[in-house]
């Protein structure tokens, strides 16, 4: 499991509740940051580009899930490693 498929990946990252995490991380993160980030636009009355807002809470949500997978890797290595 040093190196993860596409499979191992995706059961890790939608396992344990880890999409559920990310979701709730990238609304908190998305939200503070879209209101640092474009706030005095919203306060005008405009709106900032709908690309730059997705990635705001899409950047978190995929920060969360990689970690989440690659904290959930190590445990099981570090549980399954042969020299014990």
């Amino acid at each position: 499991m040093t190196n993860l498929t596409i499979y191992e990946f995706m059961q890790l990252a939608t396992t344990d509740g880890t999409p559920r995490k990310a979701l709730i991380t990238a609304c908190v993160v998305g939200t503070i940051l879209t209101t640092i980030n474009h706030g005095d636009l919203i306060l005008k009355g405009d709106y900032p580009p709908l690309i730059k807002v997705a990635l705001t809470y899409f950047v978190p949500f995929c920060v969360t899930t990689w970690g989440a997978v690659l904290g959930k890797k190590s445990r099981y290595l570090k549980d399954h490693s042969s020299g014990d």
